[in-house]
């Protein structure tokens, strides 16, 4: 019934030159990225802030979708607006996160399991009816000392591929985000290893749940080195061995991946991404669905005080039109260094 709609929603949130806005993070999450610039964490507050990042004059020109929290989707602007259609006034493609967070797996020390299936077909349906269009789940694989175990990576991938099967039933494109953390001393080698070894299975399961590919879209890690691995991995070492690991494991028929931005700062996530879209051609989409990558400098540029809105968004701008042109192989480093020309040019 939603075959023909959700593909086109899946092709227009990695329609050429534009990624996804990850604006998802819970209540917890938040607060402690407001305390971090000093505002508060009220419910007026992250109201007003994420208005002011979905109302940035000029952001649909490079953000084709943006993924909101259960409270963000019921939320109205100060002038009444749901904030839902101030972004689809940008021409911006609502989406929503339903999963419940990552927990402790039970039995398995150091390993979680993503939760959140319960009721979560009536949710889906609940979140059509208020305008949403795709779907977003985190898993979340650690590297450490005998894991990940292929228990925890099983438990997480049959999650991942009931959530979009039950996402697809709904008429919603969900996007699948098994991210294998870069926290750890492990090696780029290591990352590639746990992160080929995890899509392997991920797809497994999705097929057993005959999720239809070319109607759903893979939230990826790039292949990193670990935070505190002596030996950093340089950028085209980076892009060469995640497009290896996509290639290896992610099938052509996925329209295309918007690699999450996994704890790296702005401008390498950027780095990142530039290095892999000018590589050889790939067969999907190398898109981004960055949260704390496009929203930091904001957020600082912000800190709680309304007469900085105008500011904040031009930081969000300038991020966002960043990673564009990573996207359209004409990045450069001159676009950071010369930060304030770029962000004027489209800016309020």
């Amino acid at each position: 019934m939603f075959e023909i709609q959700m593909e086109t929603t899946a092709r227009v949130l990695v329609a050429h030159g534009k990624g996804i806005l990850a604006a998802d993070e819970s209540t917890g999450t938040i607060e402690k990225r407001f305390k971090s610039v000093g505002a508060a964490c009220g419910e007026g507050n992250r109201r007003d802030y994420r208005e002011l990042l979905f109302t940035a004059p000029g952001l649909g020109e490079f953000i084709s979708g943006v993924i909101l929290f259960d409270e963000t989707i019921r939320q109205r602007a100060a002038d009444g607006t749901a904030l839902i259609d101030a972004l689809k006034r940008q021409g911006i493609v609502p989406g929503i996160k339903v999963d419940k967070g990552a927990k402790a797996l039970a039995g398995f020390a150091g390993e979680k399991i993503t939760e959140g299936l319960d009721g979560l077909r009536e949710r889906l349906m609940e979140y059509r009816e208020l305008g949403a269009r795709f779907t977003k789940w985190r898993a979340v694989i650690t590297i450490g000392s005998n894991v990940p175990t292929d228990l925890c990576i099983r438990a997480n991938a049959h999650g991942l591929a009931r959530f979009a099967s039950l996402s697809q039933e709904a008429g919603l494109v969900p996007i699948v985000e098994p991210e294998v953390l870069m926290d750890g001393d492990h090696t780029i080698e290591r990352h590639a290893e746990v992160t080929q070894r995890t899509l392997r299975i991920v797809f497994e399961e999705l097929a057993a749940y005959r999720v239809r590919l070319e109607a759903m879209l893979l939230k990826p890690n790039m292949v990193l080195s670990g935070k505190d691995c002596p030996q950093q991995a340089s950028v085209p070492e980076v892009a060469a061995s995640t497009l290896r690991c996509m290639r290896r494991t992610v099938p052509a028929a996925v329209p295309g991946l918007v690699f999450l931005s996994g704890g790296q700062s702005d401008v390498r996530a950027t780095q990142h991404l530039s290095a892999m879209c000018q590589l050889d051609a790939a067969p999907w989409e190398l898109s981004f669905s960055f949260g704390r990558a496009l929203q930091a400098p904001a957020l600082k540029a912000w800190a709680g005080l309304p007469a900085n809105a105008g500011a904040a968004q031009q930081e969000l701008l300038h991020r966002s039109k960043c990673n564009s042109a990573a996207r359209c192989r004409s990045y450069s480093d001159a676009m950071e260094a010369h930060r304030e020309r770029f962000t004027n040019e489209t800016g309020p």
